[in-house]
């Protein structure tokens, strides 16, 4: 599967965003789906993860109650809606896909990432 991320961009904090990522193929619905964030300097940790369904979801504790992950599978799309910026949001963002595994540590497939940058 190919994943395209876009929504990216530079706002101030306390700002919102959100970013989407559509995914090619026929199967959409059969993959786990991740968002994974880098910050400058920073290892690459998961930001927020969905079921095949998207009934199941994960949030890291630093966007918990501000980021939604959500996906449409009529539309091969996933989203991570991100509310109340802070500086410290600014990273890139990846989309990433797993055919067996949810929070998939190594998922099987990236996007190309989309830089979100928050200023003070």
């Amino acid at each position: 599967v190919q994943l395209q991320a876009s929504g990216g961009g530079l706002v101030q904090a306390g700002d919102s965003l959100r970013l989407s990522c559509a995914a090619s193929g026929r199967t959409f619905s059969s993959y786990y789906m991740s968002w994974f964030r880098q910050a400058p300097g920073k290892e690459r940790a998961v930001v927020a993860a969905i079921s095949r369904s998207g009934a199941g979801t994960y949030y890291a504790d630093s966007v918990k109650g501000r980021f939604t992950i959500s996906r449409d599978n009529a539309k091969n799309t996933v989203y991570l809606q991100m509310n109340s910026l802070k500086p410290e949001d600014t990273a890139v963002y990846y989309c990433t896909a797993d055919r067996d595994r949810f929070l998939s540590p190594s998922p099987d497939y990236w996007g190309q990432g989309t830089q979100v940058t928050v200023s003070s």
